[in-house]
């Protein structure tokens, strides 16, 4: 893999609510190589989006000012005056959410947002005056990148004129009209039906290998990134429980929330029923002891309520934090559906 581009050290985030403190995000860490996909995993309330949020410098309501480092380009971006963010946001770090109505005006033909994306670039990283024609043509071009039809015709649409799928097409041709060296997904899919999710996601992973861009993709079906994500990370209750190569956590995860995501995607290869998972995420105004999902998990010991677990080695650029991997660890049957995955892997060759 290429060299990082983006470390995200000890990233701590809580929200003040009138009921107390919830621990949002808690003291997390990972690297975003260049060039790489990688996928945040998790329920929802896990964190995902408010470190997604963090490394852009999007304040949510009633959050705290996050500790800890999120380092680009040799700098800490949680040391970045408003200012400062907004020289790279949408130019150096672009972002698209679940919902593209949230990003678009509705009152404001679609080509004319993609053209302003173009020139509010242009003028932050070019001293000559880009002409009108120019940002057409440049839009024009960038509307059939994304695989948006008869570009020409529509460029004076609205957005209401067009699909769901299709709005989320132009959110993306505004955020690549920047050229961002990193582009930010936030649940992109959710809202789509299956045959234009697997559209949205090959555009996106079409792009990201032309401009050759770094992706943070957030979701919380392990099933939507199969093919797209280069590496994974499983978030739990605001904690990365485990993290990999993709193939690698899905042909041989380790964490218990890691089994429990996969044995819910739908797979027609398999002969066994689809799992759910018991319970429901704890109340993060009060955080575990322990492993925050030991009172799901069927393969909880006592020390999983006593004692958080620390990260164990797997192999090279995979590790999981569970108790289960401690060497004096009893050994435990994996579910139906786990099973078949790592037998899978085994004959792919993982």
């Amino acid at each position: 893999m290429n060299d990082v581009i983006l470390s995200v050290k000890n990233l701590t985030v809580n929200f003040k609510t009138n009921n107390g403190t919830v621990h949002a995000v808690r003291n997390i860490s990972f690297d975003l190589h260049r060039g790489e996909t990688l996928a945040i995993v998790g329920e929802s309330g896990s964190g995902k989006s408010v470190t997604s949020k963090a490394i852009l410098g999007i304040e949510s309501p009633n959050a705290s000012i996050p500790q800890g480092q999120i380092i680009y380009e040799g700098q800490d971006l949680l040391r970045f005056s408003e200012k400062e963010f907004n020289k790279i946001r949408g130019n150096k770090i672009a972002m698209i959410f679940q919902d593209p109505m949230s990003s678009l005006d509705p009152i404001v033909k679609i080509g004319k947002q993609i053209t302003e994306s173009i020139l509010v670039n242009h003028k932050k990283t070019s001293s000559e005056k880009m002409s009108k024609k120019e940002a057409y043509q440049k839009a024009i071009a960038i509307m059939n990148e994304v695989g948006i039809p008869e570009a020409e015709k529509r460029f004076n649409q609205y957005p209401f004129e067009f699909s769901g799928g299709m709005r989320q097409r132009i959110v993306i041709a505004i955020a690549i009209a920047s050229n961002p060296e990193i582009l930010i997904c936030d649940e992109p899919t959710t809202a789509l039906d299956v045959t234009i999710q697997s559209q949205i996601l090959q555009t996106i992973k079409k792009l990201k290998q032309e401009r050759n861009m770094s992706v943070i993709f957030i979701t919380h079906d392990l099933g939507v990134v199969a093919n797209i994500a280069d590496s994974l990370t499983v978030m739990y209750a605001g904690k990365i429980v485990e993290y990999g190569p993709s193939r690698e956590i899905f042909y041989n995860s380790k964490h218990p929330y890691t089994w429990a995501l996969l044995s819910s995607i739908a797979d027609p290869d398999s002969d066994q029923p689809l799992e759910f998972i018991p319970g429901t995420p704890p109340d993060m105004r009060f955080p575990p002891k322990g492993d925050a999902f030991a009172s799901r998990n069927k393969f909880a010991m006592e020390i999983d309520f006593e004692e958080e677990p620390p990260f164990f080695k797997v192999s090279n650029n995979h590790y999981a934090a569970t108790w289960l991997l401690h060497p004096d660890a009893p050994q435990v049957e994996l579910p139906p559906r786990i099973k078949q995955l790592k037998e899978k892997g085994a004959a792919y060759g993982k």
